[in-house]
């Protein structure tokens, strides 16, 4: 589904003033990693906003996204502050975790795969027989 403009501006200005809220409150840091809010999308209705975090070096990605879960209420209540002048209600935020890093490692590593298996192919071919 396309995105409209107004969604797009909204996702905007929550993941300018999410990510500082998340610096003010020390979340980009915990549990010897770091976390980046990797996107913001807005439902067409303006009423729910999907947050994606990514994780770098954390080892239990689900019991951080609960931590920040737990803190939920906090974050919301200080966007709410923030952006009270630019939007008439303020979307319920739902936090999940951004996978996109592991698919990338994931495919990279298939990629390897298979560049070893062409290249062992390639090797065990007899030059006499092409």
């Amino acid at each position: 589904m396309i995105e409209g403009k107004r969604q797009k501006q909204v996702a905007a200005v929550l993941e300018k003033d999410l990510n500082e809220i998340f610096q003010r409150m020390g979340l980009t840091m915990m549990d010897g990693g770091m976390i980046s809010i990797a996107s913001v999308k807005i439902t067409p209705d303006l009423f729910d906003a999907r947050i994606y975090l990514s994780f770098f070096k954390i080892t239990d990605a689900v019991a951080t996204l609960n931590k920040i879960q737990e803190k939920a209420w906090e974050i919301k209540k200080e966007l709410t502050a923030r952006v009270r002048h630019q939007l008439r209600s303020m979307p319920q935020l739902t936090f999940y975790i951004d996978d996109t890093l592991d698919y990338v490692d994931k495919m990279e590593q298939i990629f390897k795969e298979i560049k070893v298996q062409d290249k062992n192919i390639a090797d065990n071919l007899d030059p006499k027989e092409n």
